[in-house]
């Protein structure tokens, strides 16, 4: 039976949203939410038929939020705010992120507090199911009132407008539904609002870049290992007795996986038997991918929080004191800031790894060939990739400032506040690709470096990583066009491959 998330509200996961987006499962409403909607909805019509002023619904936006809407002009109301956010600029989001956005979307407003009908969050759904992607412009957001303008692309082929990319092909919004089979919306009073005030571009960006970052923390560890045991690196420094006694969580798991990767090693050694100490960025693996670890925790519990909450306004409370609140849950200062924060942390594991890179090919820091190639002078070996590597980690540097220290008023200082989280978010996934690339570059460094030796020898994780690598690319004896075989290690780490096959022989790493 083909797998079906049905979204309520409540219970959607980082895990679901990632079936959603990126392998394409289906979505439906869970039959017992649209009740919840339907009852939200019809407080809406209630309180437009008893006169009743409320933002967005009977009045303007923003600094307009004092100019009456007549009831003639409701529905107009909506179709221009679509029309008039939709103002976006720069290259499009990619199809995975404008799915995750969708898919949140729809499952913030079937938890019952938004006033749509039933029949907007179906739209949704089945442009997901049959694989109609509004072409969102990706930049345009501060990040409150919410993400209106790239929100608003994504609102567009719902009601007939804008672009969608169907089947391969971008095409008119009317023309993608019509091809598809997709019933077309006309919003109704509070729809367009409900819609596009919300914080599902910064997540929809973000929850694909944390679930990316736990496994990318997991790599980070395996290669590690790798480069500890080209180098013949002092096993000690991973003790559990050290990481017993400054017990972060973070650091005490790395020290674990450390442990665990490199069982069984012939490579590494032991204190004093070749040198006291090893440099920090190997003696300190745990220290440092711990800290990022920490901070990942921190990240991964506010996203999961966002994923169920309510973030449009004014919110529609039923039931006895019934009301529609003008609140401020559209503001993406939670989601900013654990952005910025997932920036700083995966810009670390690449720092690092960089310098692990730097002490593999520089034979002043190891006893292996300079630039790890039989052949010097003539052949430059993988003096390059490690300047790549610099090129990156330097480029992150500069990304990782942080977009949530600055704010810009908007709407006449009505909205005197904004968080820039999807700026943050998008800065984020593109530090996180710049690290995936880094790792990959280690990888591929680091096996170079363990044929110098004897790679029967390997722990019982790094082995099956060397072995998958090899499966793919050879031996450097001689210089060769470089870019295909960094492109092979990326693939590694980008599709999991190496680390599921790691895992399959030792076990869930933390």
């Amino acid at each position: 039976m083909e797998k079906v998330i049905k979204i309520n509200g409540s219970n959607l996961t980082i895990e679901d949203v990632i079936a959603v987006a990126r392998y394409n499962i289906k979505v439906e409403l869970d039959e017992n939410q649209k009740k919840e909607v339907l009852l939200c909805r019809e407080f809406v019509e209630n309180a437009i038929k008893n006169g009743q002023a409320i933002y967005g619904i009977n009045t303007g936006f923003g600094k307009f939020s004092d100019v009456a809407i007549s009831d003639e002009e409701l529905d107009l109301l909506q179709k221009n705010l679509i029309y008039s956010d939709a103002c976006g600029v720069g290259e499009p989001f990619e199809t995975e992120v404008v799915r995750a956005m969708m898919l949140l979307r729809a499952n913030a407003i079937a938890k019952g507090f938004s006033g749509v009908l039933v029949e907007t969050i179906e739209c949704l759904i089945n442009m997901l199911n049959k694989g109609v992607h509004p072409i969102v412009r990706s930049k345009g957001s501060v990040g409150s009132s919410g993400d209106l303008c790239p929100l608003a692309h994504m609102v567009l082929p719902m009601i007939g407008e804008g672009e969608a990319e169907y089947k391969g092909q971008v095409m008119s919004g009317k023309d993608a539904m019509e091809k598809a089979g997709v019933q077309t919306v006309k919003l109704k009073a509070k729809e367009g609002l409900a819609l596009i005030n919300g914080t599902q571009a910064m997540m929809g960006n973000a929850v694909l870049a944390v679930y990316d970052t736990e496994k990318l923390l997991k790599q980070a560890d395996v290669i590690g290992a790798l480069t500890v045991e080209a180098l013949q690196g002092i096993i000690d420094a991973y003790d559990e007795r050290v990481h017993k006694i400054r017990p972060h969580k973070g650091q005490l798991d790395s020290a674990e996986n450390m442990r665990a990767i490199l069982a069984g090693s012939k490579l590494v050694t032991k204190q004093g038997e070749k040198r006291m100490q090893d440099g920090y960025s190997l003696r300190c693996i745990p220290q440092v991918h711990g800290a990022s670890r920490l901070a990942f925790d921190y990240v991964k519990s506010v996203i999961e929080t966002e994923i169920n909450s309510v973030t449009d306004n004014p919110l529609i409370f039923r039931g006895e004191n019934g009301a529609c609140i003008s609140g401020g849950n559209f503001h993406g200062q939670p989601v900013a800031i654990a952005m910025d924060t997932l920036g700083i942390l995966v810009s670390e594991i690449a720092n690092i790894s960089e310098r692990r890179i730097e002490r593999l090919v520089n034979p002043s820091l190891s006893n292996l060939p300079a630039f790890l190639v039989k052949n010097g002078g003539i052949n430059d070996g993988f003096m390059i990739p490690q300047y790549v590597a610099a090129a990156l980690v330097s480029e992150n540097k500069v990304l990782a400032h942080p977009a949530s220290v600055d704010s810009i008023p908007t709407s006449a200082n009505q909205e005197d506040h904004v968080s820039m989280g999807t700026i943050g978010a998008r800065k984020a996934r593109q530090i996180l690709d710049h690290a995936q690339h880094v790792i990959s570059i280690e990888l591929l460094t680091a096996s170079q470096a363990v044929d110098f030796g004897d790679p029967d020898k390997l722990g019982k994780g790094t082995k099956i990583a060397y072995k998958k690598l090899r499966e793919k690319v050879d031996f450097m004896e001689n210089d060769v066009i470089f870019y295909p075989d960094m492109d092979k290690a990326f693939d590694l780490v980008k599709s999991e491959e190496m680390l599921k096959a790691v895992e399959n022989e030792i076990g869930e790493l933390k």
